[in-house]
């Protein structure tokens, strides 16, 4: 379900191609960030607290995101709930765009109002990014895990999912591990959200397929072999599907992040029985980052956003759009967590597989060479 094909892009190296809005935007007026003493702030006590902020933000008056669909993680309602609250006016730029058209667009843009204040990276692209962002501690720092952020505060991971089988239970019988998917009942069916070589869902679904066969996140080769032999059977589809494939029937069984195959379930109640599962003998894991630009045009702005999106309201709203927000095991302790979104998550078992920059890049290399050969 290529609900945005950019955003899972962003997970792998991403496209060079210069940003439409940069080319085409007439010029702006400098910003006046730099003289601001929230682009200082490395912390909401830096301004002298929360009041204070929203104050500063609120004689910003705007907020610049990039990169964000209003159905992706629930973020079109994020948007709306941060304008309500604050009275800021959020202007979103070019929804469908990748992380690396996020960096263009902040250096392309720097010293203009129409500049990104904040990111939401794929992790190879933010890793490679960090000096163009400005180091900030949110209040809920501390429910933060240590493994899921920068010590500094320069970046920190927001929300994530696991990969994972979507499916018209009216089509197909429930698959129980990657494997079941070879069987003839799935004949012409599975399709994979997107090219593993450019796009994050797919690789990280590729990912699955290893793990699934005997394989390892450092050897990724048994998954490239499954699809392999999954073309081979038949049951292969070469559609990237969407929303509407899935509708229409076309894409019967989906290999995807679970928050996408939830959402999609959701949308469909009442037409379709789309269920998610995630296989017990692969379970890949992701997180997105999120970021302050250090040239963010409103800086306040970007502050008082970071610190909604780690509140308990911000981390919520991330859930109800079927993704696992970063604070969520701090947030079920704590009793504030959403019960009702927290209990529609896929049901998970087995230890979660991240892969490190190492496995990815070495992943990557195996796919550039073998996949084509593969399912060419």
């Amino acid at each position: 379900m290529r609900i945005s094909v950019a955003r899972t892009v962003a997970l792998l190296a991403a496209s060079t191609t210069a940003l439409a809005i940069a080319a085409c935007a007439p010029p702006e007026k400098e910003s006046a960030a730099s003289n601001s003493d929230a682009a200082k702030a490395a912390s909401v006590a830096d301004l002298g607290g929360l009041d204070k902020l929203v104050a500063e933000a609120k004689k910003e008056g705007q907020l610049n995101v990039i990169a964000l669909p209003p159905d992706w993680a629930n973020y079109g309602e994020i948007i709306k709930a941060f304008n309500t609250k604050y009275g800021i006016k959020v202007n979103s730029a070019q929804p469908d765009a990748s992380s690396q058209d996020e960096i263009n667009a902040a250096k392309q843009l720097k010293g203009q109002e129409g500049a990104p204040d904040v990111f939401d990276l794929g992790g190879a692209v933010a890793s490679a990014n960090t000096a163009l962002f400005a180091p900030y501690k949110v209040a809920t720092w501390d429910d933060i895990p240590a493994a899921l952020k920068d010590a500094n505060g320069t970046w920190v991971n927001d929300y994530g999912g696991y990969m994972s089988i979507g499916y018209d239970s009216s089509k197909v019988p429930a698959p129980q591990s990657v494997a079941d998917l070879l069987k003839p009942e799935f004949k012409g069916k599975v399709a994979l959200n997107g090219d593993p070589t450019q796009a994050g869902a797919a690789f990280s679904g590729v990912v699955m397929a290893a793990l699934g066969n005997g394989g390892s996140a450092d050897d990724v080769s048994k998954g490239v072999d499954f699809f392999g032999q999954l073309k081979k059977a038949g049951n292969f589809l070469p559609v990237d599907p969407t929303a509407t494939t899935v509708e229409s029937g076309q894409t019967p069984v989906v290999i995807d992040w679970d928050y996408l195959n939830v959402a999609q379930g959701a949308k469909l109640q009442g037409k379709m029985d789309w269920k998610t599962v995630v296989p017990s003998n692969a379970v890949v894991g992701s997180y997105y980052v999120q970021a302050i630009s250090k040239d963010a045009p409103h800086p306040a702005a970007a502050r008082l956003w970071q610190e909604f999106l780690y509140s308990d309201e911000g981390q919520n709203l991330w859930l109800g759009g079927g993704a696992r927000p970063v604070r969520a095991d701090a947030m079920a302790k704590a009793g504030t967590i959403d019960q009702a979104a927290y209990g529609k998550l896929p049901v998970t078992s087995g230890e979660p597989v991240f892969l490190t920059e190492a496995q990815t890049a070495k992943a990557k290399e195996s796919l550039a060479t073998n996949w084509a050969k593969a399912v060419g």
